[in-house]
């Protein structure tokens, strides 16, 4: 089956005091999300199972976002999160800490519909 991408949107979160990459990535990831409305399914009777959602997350640390959490936070479609080097640690030298930040690419893809409907003449 063929998909079409029909959503990217993109965020930023961040961790300043917990230093806690998961916690950035779910951030990340609720900004972008606040940034869609998908009218999409109700307007075209598409049901919203149909919609895979693939999130890339950027943070210094990949290997410390605890990605099926992230994907729980997803309220639509079959979710798929993977982390990779990208993002901002902050060091704070005086406090010895480091604030985290983390960037999200939320992409959302539905199987192509071409040619299932077609326009009414007026």
């Amino acid at each position: 089956m063929t998909e079409k991408r029909i959503i990217l949107e993109m965020g930023m979160g961040n961790d300043l005091y917990g230093q806690d990459y998961t916690k950035a990535a779910r951030r990340a990831v609720q900004d972008a999300l606040h940034h869609s409305s998908i009218t999409l399914f109700s307007k075209l009777g598409v049901d919203h199972t149909e919609m895979r959602v693939q999130v890339t997350i950027g943070v210094q640390d990949p290997d410390a976002v605890d990605c099926d959490l992230v994907a729980a936070d997803l309220p639509r479609g079959r979710a798929e999160v993977r982390a990779v080097k990208g993002g901002l640690d902050v060091s704070d030298a005086e406090a010895g800490t480091r604030h985290v930040v983390a960037t999200a690419a939320v992409e959302a893809w539905v199987p192509d519909m071409a040619g299932k409907w077609v326009q009414s003449p007026k």
